[in-house]
């Protein structure tokens, strides 16, 4: 290993050590190793501009605008209320109303943290007051959470796409499928839950309480025939498509519920723009450190050295989802996900494995990690609005987790679940 990488990865290892924030950590990390390695420091200014200059990316703040828009507005709460109606008489259906909830506001807002706060706010407290336990309802939350980067519009989609150079329509398509699977998967381990510790259903709801619901979520359930329609029709670009959202998410909220108003909007907006100051800073600070990886040329070393599990790619998938679980425990996901990305894109490469099939197994696995302990965000919102510790959590979402990681294999080894053969072209 030569000084210039010893430089760039224990230089930044030893600062996340030392609790330094992610982005700068890495921003000095790769100013040490250009210094070491005797390269003019002017290229990293240099990189880090570029590493903002991409149309796509501005999908990400505009997405997590919405989704936060959408909970403000009310949107949230009616999605829960039909979900309510069609489930809640079965065993196990208070349970299956988050899960399902949550797959509705998915397919509006792409982020799993948001979606995790816009169906915990409502449904930890209903779910206890029903005799569900704090913490299965706080992980059925989190782990409803995750459905959110799966099914489209999914923020780690479009920031893989952007720094894959693939298709971030054909991306969100490829998680449709998994998204479905987790939500059924977590929906059955409601069942079993209430089943278990004898949590009675709730009374079927009547031909007039269910129009009631539906009338009243009519509108939300516009919102992704407007977003996802208007990308797969040609109309808009997944970009565009965010802009659409936010302003379906206001149109909402100020004119058909009238739950928004100018002053609610703003502090809405302001919170949204700090949680994307962050993400931005850390994809300027990486773009850099990309550059020097590929400059050393690690990623073709690393490929290299993994060249005598090339005739065993079955071990060799299950090596690399097993490293970037682990590495989604520690790490945010949209951060791992742009600094290994020039990594793990040979990886694929040398497998031989379908780029958007691959995009949607590194997506997926980094998702997983915002549910999973220590850094997992979603864990971490579920915690906030429960009030629990996160050692309280982790008993009930071991299961939820293993329901994940079976999603993750079947991606990962059955092909036809991510590319849609019969509507994607190769």
């Amino acid at each position: 290993m030569s000084m210039t990488v010893a430089t760039l990865m224990f230089g930044a290892l030893a600062l996340l050590l030392l609790r330094t924030p992610l982005a700068i950590a890495i921003g000095l990390a790769t100013a040490g190793a250009l210094y070491v390695a005797d390269i003019n420091m002017g290229i990293l200014p240099q990189r880090f501009i570029s590493g903002t200059q991409s149309f796509s990316l501005l999908a990400i703040p505009f997405f997590v605008l919405a989704g936060d828009l959408m909970t403000a507005g009310g949107i949230s709460r009616r999605l829960v209320g039909l979900a309510d109606v069609l489930v809640r008489h079965r065993t196990g259906g208070l349970g299956m109303v988050a899960v399902l909830a949550a797959a509705f506001f998915a397919a509006l807002s792409g982020s799993a943290p948001a979606t995790t706060a816009a169906i915990g706010t409502i449904m930890i407290p209903e779910m206890e007051k029903r005799g569900y336990s704090r913490p299965f309802a706080t992980a059925l939350a989190v782990s409803g959470g995750i459905i959110g980067p799966m099914i489209p519009p999914s923020i780690p989609f479009v920031v893989w796409g952007v720094m894959s150079e693939q298709s971030i329509s054909r991306l969100f398509l490829s998680g449709i499928a998994p998204g479905i699977l987790l939500a059924l998967g977590l929906m059955a381990l409601s069942w079993w839950h209430a089943r278990r510790h004898k949590i009675a259903p709730q009374p079927r709801a009547g031909a007039a309480e269910i129009w009631s619901a539906f009338n009243a979520a009519k509108w939300a359930l516009l919102g992704p025939v407007f977003v996802l329609g208007g990308i797969y029709g040609g109309i808009v670009t997944p970009t565009e498509a965010a802009v659409v959202a936010v302003l379906f998410a206001l149109v909402l909220g100020v004119l058909v519920y009238r739950e928004m108003d100018l002053p609610r909007i703003i502090s809405v907006t302001k919170s949204s723009l700090k949680t994307m100051t962050i993400v931005m800073f850390i994809v300027v600070a990486a773009n850099g450190f990309g550059w020097l990886v590929a400059f050393e040329q690690l990623p073709s070393k690393l490929t290299a050295s993994l060249a005598e599990f090339a005739d065993q790619p079955v071990v060799y998938i299950l090596m690399l989802n097993f490293a970037l679980l682990v590495i989604g425990c520690l790490m945010d996901n949209l951060a791992a996900m742009i600094v290994l990305a020039s990594f793990l894109i040979p990886i694929g490469q040398q497998l031989g494995i379908d780029p958007i099939q691959f995009g949607a197994i590194i997506t997926i696995n980094f998702t997983i990690g915002m549910a999973t302990p220590p850094f997992g965000y979603a864990v971490f919102v579920g915690a906030a609005i429960s009030g629990l510790k996160l050692s309280q959590i982790v008993r009930p979402l071991l299961p939820m987790l293993g329901v994940m990681v079976l999603v993750l294999l079947l991606v990962s080894f059955v092909p036809e679940i991510t590319l849609w053969k019969g509507m994607m072209s190769k």
